[in-house]
């Protein structure tokens, strides 16, 4: 009976988990679809392709200036009524994003939307966590940073496929739909635990500068990325000399990469989680040079366009075990800092690759990505000197961070982020 019992918990943890890395699917297919349906949705709301445009990027100012705001204010919420009233919400919204009639109610619709988003991935990091024990850490997260890739691969094409032929409200119908499968699983699946309680709950070995100096390395590795992708259909076609109708089968093998490198990471990440970040930004940066320097070769721009997207996956998906390990206080906290200073980096590097291209060309937007994650790789080689901090007692050591020198002393600086 007992053995009966453990499996149908580890089935129930399984389904649990599956369906918060249907959520991570779910969000990154609705914040990006209006980047597929730019031109139907402009012409049915009779407003301009830029101003849908809007709708992305007034989304991703709500998740970055909410994240932190929202998660406090909700933090003694249970995180399944919280993850299944933050669905719920999603669900609704996104269906009334295909209903509306005017880009008024449209992007007040999709402003709820983040909202949800912003907490969401403040709290999905440890809700899953928490599924497993902590040796299986890395794994997990990587299953629930796996979903929004995912997405990229799959679901904002599907999408973009589906709303080409049967219009574009469809589309967002069909994400709703989704999101009601995805919200009967985690209500029913997901333990009724309390945010507070738990070995995800807070920082395993709490550590305020590290916290910050990851923030940091969150910030620039992501504007470094972000300054080359944002681009990479023109690069492709006016560097490497493919044809317009060949940039979906790249983004396809960037988004397969993309799935591998959060695959790989998992396996490894647990060992040394500065190292996995390190290595990631440190690959992410030399895939930009080569671009730079091989881009005119069609099967080389391919391949190292693979490669730095294999980069970027798992350098996300590492950030979130970092999180869990050094967070100075509420591990959700943490979690919404560093989702705020993606979508920071997110911005930034946005307007970095606006900047270069108008002022050099698209072959720059490379270069600025790598040089900008050779500062990022610096900053993460850099968390070899921070002394230790002390641990808590009785707190298991998880992800073990490595001490920057032998007899280094531990830290006694105070914490930074709120703790509920």
């Amino acid at each position: 009976m007992a053995t009966w019992e453990v499996r149908m918990e580890d089935r129930r943890a399984a389904g649990a988990l599956v369906g918060l890395a249907g959520g991570t699917f779910l969000y990154t297919t609705a914040e990006a679809l209006p980047v597929g349906l730019l031109l139907p949705m402009a012409a049915d709301l009779a407003v301009s392709p830029s101003q849908v445009g809007m709708l992305v990027t007034a989304y991703g100012a709500v998740v970055m200036v909410a994240s932190v705001p929202l998660t406090a204010l909700v933090r003694r919420v249970p995180r399944r009524v919280l993850l299944s009233g933050l669905l719920a919400g999603f669900v609704v919204s996104t269906a009334v994003t295909a209903l509306v009639s005017t880009f008024a109610l449209m992007l007040a619709a999709r402003l709820a939307i983040a909202a949800t988003h912003a907490l969401f991935w403040a709290v999905v990091v440890p809700a899953a966590a928490e599924l497993f024990p902590p040796a299986l850490r890395g794994r997990v997260i990587a299953v629930v940073f796996s979903g929004g890739t995912v997405a990229l691969v799959l679901g904002v094409p599907s999408g973009t496929w589906l709303g080409e032929r049967a219009g574009w409200r469809v589309s967002f119908l069909a994400v709703a739909g989704l999101g009601a499968i995805v919200l009967v699983l985690v209500a029913s699946l997901l333990p009724s635990t309390r945010p507070d309680q738990g070995h995800a709950a807070r920082g395993a070995t709490p550590d305020a500068r590290r916290f910050w100096l990851l923030v940091a390395v969150a910030v620039l590795a992501t504007a470094g990325a972000i300054a080359a992708y944002t681009y990479v259909a023109l690069f492709v076609t006016e560097v490497s000399g493919f044809a317009d109708s060949s940039v979906g089968a790249i983004l396809l093998a960037r988004g397969v990469a993309s799935v591998l490198g959060i695959l790989a990471l998992g396996a490894v990440v647990d060992r040394g989680p500065w190292r996995a970040l390190a290595a990631t930004v440190a690959l992410q940066s030399a895939a930009l040079f080569g671009l730079y320097a091989l881009g005119h070769h069609p099967v080389a721009a391919v391949g190292l366009l693979a490669v730095a997207g294999l980069a970027f996956a798992a350098f996300t998906a590492s950030l979130g075990g970092l999180v869990l390990q050094i967070a100075p206080g509420r591990s959700d906290l943490a979690a919404a800092t560093v989702s705020a200073a993606v979508n920071v980096g997110i911005t930034g590097g946005a307007l970095a690759g606006s900047l270069a291209v108008s002022s050099h060309g698209v072959q720059t937007t490379v270069l600025i990505g790598a040089l900008i994650g050779v500062v990022a790789l610096a900053l993460t080689l850099a968390e070899r000197l921070i002394p230790q901090a002390a641990r808590r007692g009785g707190t298991p050591t998880i992800l073990p961070s490595r001490v920057g020198s032998p007899g280094a002393t531990p830290s006694t600086g105070t914490t930074a982020m709120p703790s509920g």
